[in-house]
């Protein structure tokens, strides 16, 4: 494999990284045993397929002179991916203790920052004290794959799957230091019409923060410490809700993240009167058949959750609305749309300005939700099939809490991952989740 530069989402995110504030995706899954030797025997598993996956073998690397292969304007300043020389699966892929408890091992796993002079991602295994289970947490930084590329790099290392071959992808073009002129008619037609989607975005996120109460519980400040739980719940009864009331699969689930935020802020004591925070809903822009197939191209819907509102079927109206309005404007303008906005900062302005841009997550949305994509089919590891997986999405510097959500083979699994010091009773807000849907249901009807 060849080097690669970043593309500037990912750039981004490897530079507003820092101890406190990793930027990794991380997935627990949990796995059914037929043996308390079943961990150990899945962790040499997962370090010989990991061997052999050329995705796993790639390392980043500050590019300063970049090979003349690999410039591109702008890229003084950037990164790239190579292959480590000296790459070691059993660096990367740890067996544990036998635990009774899977979340409070992942949480202070996911605390800890990958290490970066290596290829940024880690499988953990932790058999089940039981003997009767074990859990995998994978870590990806999110500079090395988004929630699609980390599945792929995941579903390598465990069972083969009888999927489609992937069809082949055309070259790249050669990039030189400068445009072609022939196509700066329309390279000066982009430029303006980015330069109007740019105001257009900046003016969206300005009126997006007027009138807004959230919660301190949300957008505490941050002390580095990591707690995680899961939900799993009944995809049938979602859909059930969403037969009833209409809109889509994604419209209840994040109604009952803003159903289960007003249940738990009411019985810590924190109260949701008046209370519509900010929400981030992440939405994939990438194309399969780009130049970089492996780069972020996210952008996003932000909505206000209706924290306030007593009524579940209402909360659920108001999610409809302000997901088809955003559906309506497109995930390209509006105030979710700014990590766009990255691909138009030169390389060295990410290196320089991504402590600064860290600091301003909470200007911009005071709570993510985002959906993980898996597949239908069932997947295993050494033949012991995957019973329950909880998604994690990194926590932002000034934010408390993230919720990412999957389904899998007829389950809806919320991954919630809070900072420890703020959030001690996420337990309480997994509680939450069940019983809104619970609610939502019994308020359908029969």
């Amino acid at each position: 494999m060849t080097s690669d530069l970043l593309a500037p989402l990912d750039l981004a995110f490897w530079n507003i990284e820092s101890a406190e504030h990793p930027m990794h995706l991380g997935a627990l899954g949990v796995f059914s045993a037929h043996s308390p030797t079943a961990g150990a025997h899945a962790a040499d598993l997962l370090a010989l397929r990991a061997a052999g996956v050329p995705g796993l073998r790639m390392r980043i690397r500050d590019v300063w002179q970049p090979p003349l292969a690999l410039r591109q304007p702008f890229s003084f300043g950037g990164a790239a991916r190579e292959p480590a020389p000296d790459f070691d699966p059993l660096d990367h892929v740890r067996l544990h203790a036998p635990t009774d408890d899977f979340h409070a091992v992942a949480g202070r796993l996911m605390q800890r920052p990958l290490v970066r002079d290596r290829p940024p991602w880690e499988a953990h295994v932790l058999p089940g004290e039981d003997g009767f289970s074990f859990a995998v947490l994978f870590k990806f930084h999110h500079a090395l794959a988004d929630g699609l590329r980390a599945l792929g790099l995941a579903a390598a290392v465990l069972d083969p799957m009888d999927l489609p071959a992937p069809r082949p992808r055309p070259a790249p073009p050669r990039r030189g230091l400068l445009p072609d002129v022939r196509a700066l008619p329309g390279l000066v037609r982009g430029v303006l019409s980015d330069a109007g989607r740019a105001l257009d975005i900046g003016t969206s996120l300005a009126l997006s923060t007027l009138d807004v109460r959230s919660s301190a519980a949300l957008t505490a400040e941050s002390s580095g410490t990591r707690r995680t739980t899961g939900v799993s719940l009944d995809l049938d009864d979602v859909h059930r809700v969403r037969k009833a009331e209409g809109g889509t699969v994604n419209d209840v689930l994040i109604a009952v993240v803003a159903g289960a935020l007003r249940r738990w802020l009411d019985e810590r004591g924190d109260g949701s009167e008046g209370v519509a925070p900010r929400a981030l809903i992440p939405v994939s822009q990438r194309r399969p058949r780009t130049a970089h197939p492996q780069g972020n191209r996210l952008s996003g819907y932000l909505i206000r959750l209706p924290v306030c509102d007593p009524d579940p079927l209402s909360r659920l109206g108001a999610v409809r609305a302000a997901m088809d309005r955003n559906k309506d404007a497109g995930p390209a303008r509006g105030a979710g749309a700014v990590a766009l906005l990255a691909d138009h900062v030169p390389a060295l302005g990410h290196r320089l300005g991504g402590p600064l841009v860290s600091q301003a997550a909470r200007l911009w949305f005071d709570i993510l939700v985002t959906s993980v994509p898996l597949p239908s089919i069932g997947l295993k590891l050494g033949g012991h099939p995957l019973t329950e997986i909880c998604p994690f999405a990194p926590l932002a510097r000034g934010h408390s809490l993230a919720v990412a959500v999957s389904t899998y083979r007829g389950r809806v699994h919320y991954g919630l991952i809070a900072d420890a010091e703020a959030v001690p009773d996420l337990d309480l807000l997994a509680h939450a989740v069940t019983e809104e849907v619970t609610a939502l249901l019994r308020a359908c009807g029969p």
